[in-house]
């Protein structure tokens, strides 16, 4: 009898900045619309199944698109309801992810300019194949 494995292999298409700040989500995206020129806006909570048979773990999100490039951005919190998107890292206290495609010059811009918000302590590029709990992060 032949056998034959299936190999699945996630496609992580997005690019991931990590966000240190000790300010509440709203606070944070209403700085990053005022000094970056966006509008992220708030939309239903991410609900994520982390714990399997328990209820499932809500995320604060917030999504803003660049209509000319068809970029979409989200804005997640990396603390829940009850546990941590990646909890690897628990330092992280957002994730802004970059859906379909940006530059790598919008990219630098993008970070230099979330870094240089007074109350940000650190926004940093994260590589998401690294990432233990990447599923967590497809939505």
């Amino acid at each position: 009898m032949n056998r034959k494995f299936l190999k699945f292999e996630i496609d992580l298409d997005f690019v991931l900045i990590a966000v240190t700040t000790s300010l509440k989500d709203y606070r944070v995206c209403y700085l990053i619309n005022k000094h970056l020129n966006f509008n992220f806006t708030k939309f239903d909570d991410l609900e994520v199944d982390i714990h399997p048979g328990a209820a499932p773990v809500y995320f604060s999100l917030y999504q803003f698109s660049w209509q000319d490039s068809e970029t979409d951005f989200y804005f997640i919190a990396n603390k829940g309801t009850n546990g941590y998107l990646i909890p690897e890292m628990k330092k992280a206290d957002y994730f802004i992810m970059i859906k379909n495609y940006i530059d790598d010059t919008d990219l630098e811009n993008l970070i230099t300019g979330v870094n240089r918000i007074q109350e940000v302590v650190a926004a940093v590029k994260i590589d998401p194949k690294k990432i233990k709990s990447r599923e967590n992060l497809l939505f």
